[in-house]
């Protein structure tokens, strides 16, 4: 089964921790955080579970068809994306169990100190999957 790991740096419960925003972190911090999440990548393609990852920028804006030609553009409101998703993992495991196990190892990545963020982490399988099959 595939499986979405959406990293939510705001919204979500209550926050275990407070490790601030990103911005206010030392660049020392952020390069132990980004580096937790590549080692973390590289583990699951050792083990065959590794789709995908990324991670995005705060900037973006809503689109709509709104008829020829017209598509209006807004900044905002981007109260379940732009503020809160910072990125995500594609995994490909063999159950929720599964799923849930790596959310949780990915949610102790570095912060501000170097002390786990415990980031809450939404974990939501693919519409319509079946699940893997290995031989």
């Amino acid at each position: 089964m595939k499986y979405l790991l959406l990293k939510h740096y705001r919204g979500g419960p209550a926050p275990a921790v407070d490790f601030g925003s990103m911005d206010q972190w030392t660049p020392e911090e952020v390069d132990a955080h980004v580096q937790f999440m590549r080692d973390f990548a590289a583990r699951l393609e050792e083990t065959g579970e590794f789709v995908e990852t990324q991670a995005l920028a705060p900037e973006g804006t809503f689109v709509r068809y709104d008829g020829e030609g017209r598509p209006p553009v807004t900044d905002g409101p981007f109260a379940e994306t732009k503020d809160l998703i910072a990125g995500w993992y594609v995994i490909d495991v063999e159950s929720w169990d599964r799923a849930v196990e790596l959310a949780a190892e990915l949610s102790a990545a570095p912060g501000a100190g170097g002390k786990p963020v415990h980031e809450w982490l939404e974990v939501r399988p693919f519409y319509g999957e079946s699940p893997t099959v290995t031989e």
